[in-house]
Formats: C-alpha cells, structure tokens, sequence
C-alpha cells in the first residue's frame, strides 16, 4: 500500500468522527493511508446524554470535556487532527426556529469559514475528502453548514488566485458524501433483530421516516470495514458526553452488524478520475497514481 495516499474527512461536531465512517478511517489506517479528522466546531453547545459524563461538564465546561473527547477518540481512529475553531450553533427548535447564535459556525458568511479548511487542504493535499451532503446527513445546522463550507473550500483550494498566502493550490480529486445512516440499513437491522427475537432499537426511527424517500440510489460505494467495527465502537465511546454505553448506539450486538450490514456506505458526489459504480473503495481509480 502506498503511504501517499491521504483522506481528510470533515465533521461538524466532535463524535461526529466516530459516528460516520469511522471504520473506514480505521480500516485505510490499517493499510497505511494518511487521514486527517477536521473538526468544524467544539461541540460547546451540545446536550450531556449520559449521565455520568454530567459532573465533568460542571466542573470543567462542555467545550473542555469535549476536546478531550476528541483528543482521546483520534488517538484510538490513529488519525490526524485539526480544529476549525467554530462555535458550534446549537440546533434551535421551534416553529419558526429562533435566529442561529451571533457569531455561531451556522450564523456566519461561508466566505468567513473556508480560509482554516483551504489553508489545510492546501497543507494535508488529501486525493480524497469526506463529508456531509446537501442536508447535513440530518438537518442539523452546523451540518448543513459543513457541507457548503467543505464543498467551497475544496474549489477555493484548487484556485491559484485564491488567497496565495494559504499554501499552494491543490486540487482534490475524489469527493463523498456519508450516507451510512441509509434507511436500507437501519430497516436491514431492525428485521434482523426482530427475527431473533431480540428488541430493536430501531422501531421509533422507522416510524419517523414513513415518508422518507427511498435514499438507496445515493449509495454508490459501499466499504467491507466491519474487521473495524470495534475500533470504531472504541472510538465512540472516547465521547462520554454524547454517548451513554448502555443507550441505543450499543444496542444492535456487534456481530449483527457485521453479518447483516458489514460495510460503511458513501455517496461520490464528484471524481475527476475514472471510476466504476459501484465501488467498494473510495481510493479507486487513485491507486497508481497517487503522487
């Protein structure tokens, strides 16, 4: 394998990492691939959801605990980290919503959040970036806002007029979207479950998403990592914060995600070299000429 190959994938949140192809991160690290983790905000406005996380919040602050998370979880992925430095934007609820927080990642100009991830990708020069699609995965704002600011730093990156001063232009070539939550998978493990008599978690998710449309079309690369399942159930469990070991997360026993459902899935929303859909590797049509 040749160690000149480089991914960087952007998340808005820190767990968000080990939620969305964490296993594929570890599975590439296995083989050698650089990777890079890009954080766009500290998670700072996120709820506790165990807990037993709740008395270090208290004491040392959300925005504290939850860079240590994330120092801890990137130590186990074995990747590359990088902050964007971003106010993470809550998620405001109502109808109508109230206004995103002044000066939160959501509530600012894309101009004003893509220099950091330029500078990075101009630094890193990944072939390969991961990130959200045009709905963030789930509506979430910060979300939203990590896929426009991905997707106009890659092209700002590439431009020689663009801000010289950020490093060289790099041009990335390969660009996916997470699509591991598809509602094939989640409607996989819940009969799965069910027909072991076992109780899925699954029932409240699937009658929220009685109208969702059929998202299978979306999938185009699909990446065999459940050997890396458990370096990513690992990886979750760094984010005490957002991740209760005895919660829904952990409910689908390891060994039917691995039969049922053994890969990570992503959508290739841009390529700029050859490929054949679908794949089964985000690096195809890169690996001989990877510089």
């Amino acid at each position: 394998m040749s160690t000149s190959l480089r991914l960087m994938a952007v998340h808005a949140h820190p767990d968000d990492e080990s939620s969305k192809g964490a296993a594929t991160i570890a599975k590439y690290r296995a083989e050698g691939v650089d990777v890079m983790v890009v954080t766009c905000t500290g998670g700072e406005r996120g709820d506790v959801l165990n807990a037993a996380a709740q008395a270090d919040v208290d004491e040392r602050g959300m925005l504290a605990v939850r860079r240590e998370e994330m120092a801890n979880a990137a130590a186990v992925l074995d990747v590359r980290h990088a902050w964007l430095g971003f106010e993470d934007s809550g998620f405001p609820e109502g109808d109508p919503p109230p206004p995103l927080p002044e000066g939160s990642f959501a509530a600012l100009p894309v101009e004003e959040t893509i220099p950091r991830l330029v500078e990075l990708i101009r630094s890193f020069r990944p072939q390969v970036v991961t990130t959200y699609d045009e709905n963030g995965g789930y509506p979430h704002p910060d979300h939203i806002r990590t896929h426009e600011t991905t997707m106009a730093a890659i092209d700002a990156a590439a431009d020689p007029v663009h801000r010289p001063d950020l490093g060289e232009p790099w041009q990335v070539l390969k660009v996916y979207y997470n699509q591991q939550f598809s509602k094939a998978r989640v409607e996989a493990l819940h009969l799965a479950m069910i027909d072991a008599d076992l109780d899925s978690p699954y029932h409240d998710w699937l009658k929220r998403w009685d109208e969702r449309p059929d998202d299978a079309r979306r999938l185009t690369t699909r990446v065999p990592a459940a050997e890396w399942f458990e370096v990513r159930d690992r990886a979750l469990l760094q984010h005490r914060t957002q991740i209760d070991p005895d919660g829904q997360w952990f409910a689908v026993p390891l060994e039917f995600q691995q039969r049922v459902w053994p890969t990570e899935d992503f959508e290739l929303a841009r390529s700029l070299v050859e490929t054949t859909l679908p794949e089964d590797d985000l690096f195809a049509g890169l690996r001989e000429e990877a510089p």
